[in-house]
């Protein structure tokens, strides 16, 4: 499962064609950090030495992970204290590396597998997205429910992974997929409201801050959508 921060989500009215201009962007580097992952993942994954450095090496899997984590929780606290430019070059770094870590995923699924369930995570992203876009309905207080589902589920895939049982692994990924089209809901509910009240064509560099943050955000919950999918419904190399 890849990580995952948490904001505080404000309630306000949004102009829509202020909104429409920041999912624009947001949408844009989101996709290119997508294009970045996969591409990142598919040379590592063809790399044989690349892979048996990357995959026989003690502990520089898990070094890169915690990198990783690490790139995340600086880019959401530090936000306001960064520029731009180091914000959208952090994003990026966060995307290739993300890449190199997701390569596994070539390698344990088909590839039939891995391109079914990205054109089904493609659209439920699309589908929850366009909800949390449109109804009217305030998600806000299913912020609470989902944080709470998110630590359970991250609590539960380390227990798992000393008892490596099937059938909860199973439990989990499905957990994980409903959990995670809901935070594509509630995450784009909180862009609509954000991106009503940017005015992204000022000098102010908090804007564009901000559509590195949401494109995070999304890219988050589009990786371990896909992830979790895989893992529920995909058939392994043998």
């Amino acid at each position: 499962m890849q990580n995952y921060s948490k904001m505080s989500y404000p309630s306000a009215a949004f102009d829509v064609e202020a909104t429409n201009a920041f999912f624009r962007k947001v949408y844009n580097w989101m996709a290119a950090g997508l294009i970045l992952t996969a591409i990142t993942a598919h040379v590592v994954a063809s790399s044989a030495t690349i892979v048996n450095a990357l995959y026989n090496s003690s502990g520089l899997l898990m070094a890169l992970v915690i990198v990783e984590v690490g790139l995340v929780f600086f880019l959401s606290m530090a936000i306001n204290r960064i520029s731009a430019a180091t914000a959208s070059m952090l994003f990026i770094a966060y995307s290739l590396l993300n890449g190199v870590t997701l390569s596994s995923v070539l390698l344990v699924f088909t590839g039939e597998s891995v391109f079914t369930a990205f054109l089904a995570t493609a659209g439920m992203f699309g589908a929850m997205s366009v909800y949390g876009l449109y109804i009217k309905r305030d998600l806000t207080s299913m912020g609470g429910f989902l944080m709470m589902g998110l630590w359970g589920l991250i609590i539960a895939t380390v227990v798992n992974m000393f008892l490596g049982s099937g059938m909860l692994e199973l439990a989990i990924s499905g957990v994980g997929v409903l959990l995670f089209m809901g935070l594509t809901a509630y995450d784009t509910q909180y862009l609509r409201e954000l991106g009503g009240n940017m005015d992204l064509s000022g000098a102010d560099e908090t804007p564009r801050k901000l559509v590195i943050i949401g494109a995070l955000k999304l890219y988050l919950d589009f990786i371990n959508l896909f992830i979790f999918l895989l893992r529920f419904l995909g058939h392994r190399r043998n």
